[in-house]
């Protein structure tokens, strides 16, 4: 069988794509192929609900199986992309199967980073799937001293989750203070507060010079002075690469992820959507890659309108947010290091406000800290310019 449109990556933008193509009226035949044994399910939890045990497999199931039964596609699971023929519209998995498609999504999500010659140490943990979250919680149960090297988003959460289950935490990283390259330095020193005040020890501005183990089993992480970070379980999140690897020799663009131009076409027929995807600005020629949920959505519901006919533009405010604690942080637009960050609304005090980042008199990003209300009435009325624009 060939497929109208077949999608590898069955996450929420490879989901997102078929739900929209449906909703569209689209009726051709849709496969998806998925490389893990469930079907779509929501990552963002993995690092709080899963991991802290608040919520269990089903929970974070993106949608039942009446819901996907009515979608009628052919999710073909546990298959591993293996091989891209563009000019033949074929796709060989790592199973032999041949697939024959019309349109092509990629929706094939990161691969994490890890640390040098830690693949075989037991208690060293990442974060990408389903069973990576379970069994790290599982670790976390039986540990007292876990450290967690990055102090990105997701450092931060696991740092959260892991001193509400009353464990001593570490979190090292070698940029001034958490969140670095996502928010500006302002909500990086609020950030630093929040988890001194619950407990956690923060190690910023420091580099690691490797884990320690006993018989295989890590019992520490080495930081540049010499210091000994005592540890029963690491966890590592220093960031992920784009799952491109099987697209070498395609004929695709490859720069860190798939580059598409401004409609996510990376080829004849074929499109990139979310956080391996890298698209081009239809008004600047510049091309960025997007790691979030939000935009993974977005994108995957303009692709099946492009698949359909729609000829509408592409160039939404991008947004993240993320919960540390009883703290949401929500982020609109982009916050450049050298902004100028100023606060409009509540103190940093109350832990309750808002700061707009502008860069030559023009506001670039909007961030909120549990103030959803006041940063969504910020974000239409700073980013008003930018959004009239862009969406």
């Amino acid at each position: 069988m060939t497929a109208d449109v077949l999608v590898i990556g069955g996450s929420v933008g490879g989901l997102t794509t078929v739900e929209a193509l449906r909703g569209k009226g689209f009726r051709g035949a849709v496969q998806v192929v998925g490389a893990e044994a469930h079907l779509p399910y929501d990552r963002p939890p993995l690092s709080k609900k899963i991991l802290s045990g608040a919520w269990d497999e089903e929970q974070v199931r993106l949608r039942g199986q009446q819901e996907l039964g009515a979608l009628d596609a052919e999710f073909l699971l546990c298959c591993r992309a293996m091989r891209l023929d563009v000019e033949a519209h074929t796709v060989v998995l790592d199973d032999g199967q041949k697939l024959d498609y019309g349109r092509l999504v990629l929706a094939t999500g990161l691969t994490p980073r890890t640390l040098p010659g830690t693949g075989a140490l037991r208690g060293v943990g990442v974060l990408p799937t389903l069973e990576d979250s379970a069994g790290l919680r599982a670790q976390l149960l039986a540990a007292r001293d876990v450290a967690i090297v990055g102090a990105g988003v997701l450092g931060c959460e696991v740092a959260a989750t892991a001193r509400e289950m009353g464990l001593n935490v570490t979190l090292i990283d070698p940029n001034p203070t958490p969140m670095w390259r996502q928010t500006v330095p302002a909500i990086g020193q609020v950030l630093s507060g929040l988890h001194t005040a619950h407990g956690v020890r923060l190690l910023m501005e420091t580099r690691t010079t490797g884990l320690l183990d006993d018989n295989g089993r890590v019992t520490g992480v080495g930081i540049e002075g010499g210091e000994t970070v005592p540890a029963d379980v690491v966890v590592v999140t220093i960031g992920s690469i784009p799952a491109t690897d099987w697209l070498v020799g395609s004929g695709l663009t490859l720069n860190d992820g798939i580059v598409c131009d401004e409609r996510g076409r990376a080829a004849s027929d074929v499109y990139a959507v979310g956080d391996v995807a890298r698209w081009s600005d239809g008004r600047t020629g510049v091309s960025a890659r997007l790691e979030n949920r939000t935009s993974a959505v977005q994108q995957a519901v303009f692709v099946a309108g492009d698949i359909t006919g729609a000829k509408d533009s592409y160039q939404p405010v991008p947004y993240f947010w993320t919960d540390q604690y009883d703290v949401r942080i929500q982020v609109f637009g982009s916050l450049p290091e050298d902004a100028d960050v100023r606060l409009i609304d509540g103190t940093a005090e109350s832990r309750k406000f808002v700061m707009v980042a502008e860069k030559e008199g023009h506001a670039v990003g909007v961030v909120g800290w549990n103030s959803a209300k006041a940063v969504m009435a910020a974000k239409y009325a700073s980013l008003s310019w930018q959004h009239r624009t862009l969406c």
